[in-house]
């Protein structure tokens, strides 16, 4: 799951009403039936090729429910896709997607999808068993109805009380290389400076290939995670001061990273290929070990890590201390909040909602849960003194081999889109190398801050503001990485807070704040 710009988008529905009487195509009908049903399932995640059927895992729950999946995905873009099946009124019976996409206000609003606590007070009140009150509450509307339910959902008190919650932004260093420059402290502009032109001095090429000193996310219309929110992390910008919300791009700290950036860049030290280089060509080269370091998402790079560590133990990347502010704060790396990741619904076109919404429970309920996280007991893995411990030949193809792994067996979350991560954390088998260092290494700066992702309805003013400031920024961040000069870097800057805010900046972040303080007193944080 990739994470996300510092404006991440979250819970629109607050304001939103809508009557359910009157909307619905038919009238949910009692199924007393036990015979098998396929459901169609829309995920809205072109990557997601999984079937339903041949793996261990989904016989299972095919087994358990008599629901058969018959999974639609994007074959190009997710947008267009989805467009098309509301427009054409052909969603179908279960949908997933990002719970940030407008598409979901606008479902809701032409009576598109069912609402989850009426179909489970009709047929499986075992909803509300399965499903976190206030989660619920989160996802409530004003109309005392809940549409869609999300995975992979935080609240504060999860962070709190787990020390085994990992973030993903970690700063990655190829362990060999960094070795060998003496494993030098670069949480400091000037430290980092000299780590970088150490390395590439002393290890020019990599397998006959440039060494590329920094490597990044990529970069698109809204900037670059790496130079942006995740750099902005590790130096503990803070989100909010003095009640209000706090521009983190004009943060003086940060301003110091981009310029030391900036230096790098114009001594050649930051190539070309960061500025232009798309997911496929970034996990090329991590899998050759062509970067010497980088801000990166953990999960991200799992399967070229993994082909490192069969290649050389010793060529892989780990996990250090990068960069941090002047004060040496540990940095604040966020976890999902609770808006989660994606929101599930079934579709008014549904065949059989009772079904669905039996299908889904059962799913969100700890056998569900336990099943497509740890697959079935005995093939999959053993309990041993009351812990299950993943089988070798098993362990062995999902460390190697991931698609085969989806293919035969179907576990460890190949099903997420209803994943619970807290309520799999007791499950939690032990992470073996090359992902633990980075794993460990990410645990201790968990932070919540879930209270500062807010929505901007992109059809509305604000939305057309925010959609712009975004465009700028990403236009922006690349000038100011390869300008000449700290004195045009400024003059660079100053240009954009001057269009910015002409843009309507300043009306935006109002909004911001209003929602930031609504969220916080949702979530109990005031």
């Amino acid at each position: 799951m990739r994470h996300r710009l510092v404006l991440i988008f979250t819970v629109f529905f607050i304001t939103s009403v809508i009557t359910l009487a009157g909307c619905s195509k038919t009238e949910p009908v009692t199924d007393n039936s036990n015979a098998a049903i396929t459901m169609d399932w829309y995920v809205n995640y072109s990557w997601f090729v999984t079937g339903w059927g041949e793996n261990l895992v989904s016989k299972e729950i095919t087994e358990k429910t008599g629901v058969e999946v018959n999974f639609i995905t994007p074959m190009g873009n997710e947008t267009n896709k989805l467009n098309t099946l509301i427009d054409s009124d052909t969603l179908p019976d279960i949908v997933t997607i990002g719970w940030w996409e407008p598409q979901i206000q606008e479902m809701i609003d032409k009576g598109l999808v069912y609402s989850l606590n009426e179909l489970a007070d009709l047929y499986d009140p075992s909803f509300y068993d399965v499903t976190r009150e206030e989660v619920r509450n989160w996802y409530t509307l004003s109309n005392g109805n809940i549409y869609g339910y999300p995975n992979s959902s935080y609240v504060p008190e999860d962070v709190e009380n787990n020390d085994n919650i990992a973030p993903n932004p970690t700063f990655l260093v190829r362990k060999d290389i960094y070795e060998a420059i003496g494993s030098p402290d670069m949480s400091t502009p000037d430290n980092f400076y000299n780590a970088v032109v150490k390395a590439k001095e002393m290890f020019p090429e990599v397998n006959g290939k440039p060494l590329l000193p920094i490597g990044a996310h990529e970069f698109n219309s809204d900037g670059c995670e790496s130079f942006g929110q995740y750099l902005q992390d590790f130096l503990a910008v803070p989100y909010e001061k003095n009640g209000e919300k706090y521009d983190r791009y004009s943060d003086p700290e940060y301003i110091n990273w981009l310029k030391m950036f900036r230096r790098l860049a114009s001594e050649g030290y930051l190539s070309n290929d960061v500025f232009v280089d798309q997911r496929t060509q970034i996990s090329e080269k991590i899998e050759e070990g062509r970067y010497f370091c980088m801000i990166y998402q953990r999960t991200d790079m799992a399967d070229q890590q993994k082909i490192l560590y069969e290649k050389d133990p010793d060529k892989i990347y780990i996990a250090v201390d990068g960069p941090r502010n002047s004060n040496g704060d540990d940095p604040v790396l966020p976890v999902n909040g609770i808006a989660g990741w994606t929101l599930t619904f079934i579709s008014k076109n549904c065949k059989n909602p009772e079904r669905a919404i039996k299908f889904i429970d059962f799913l969100m309920s700890e056998e569900g849960q336990k099943l497509t996280f740890l697959g079935i007991e005995g093939k999959t893995y053993d309990m041993v003194e009351d812990k299950p411990v993943i089988k070798p030949e098993v362990k062995e193809i999902l460390s190697t081999d991931r698609k085969t792994y989806n293919d035969l067996y179907g576990a460890d979350n190949t099903y997420w889109m209803l994943q619970n991560n807290v309520m799999q954390l007791k499950w939690q088998t032990e992470i073996d190398e090359p992902l633990k260092q980075m794993f460990e290494w990410a645990c201790p700066y968990a932070t919540y801050v879930g209270q500062y992702e807010v929505y901007i309805n992109e059809d509305s003013k604000l939305g057309r503001i925010y959609a712009s400031t975004r465009n700028l920024w990403g236009k922006t961040l690349p000038m100011l990485l390869l300008s000449e000069s700290d004195e045009k870097f400024d003059s660079i800057f100053e240009d954009y807070l001057e269009k910015r805010a002409a843009l309507g900046y300043d009306e935006l972040s109002k909004e911001e704040t209003r929602q930031i303080r609504q969220n916080k007193e949702k979530l109990g944080l005031e």
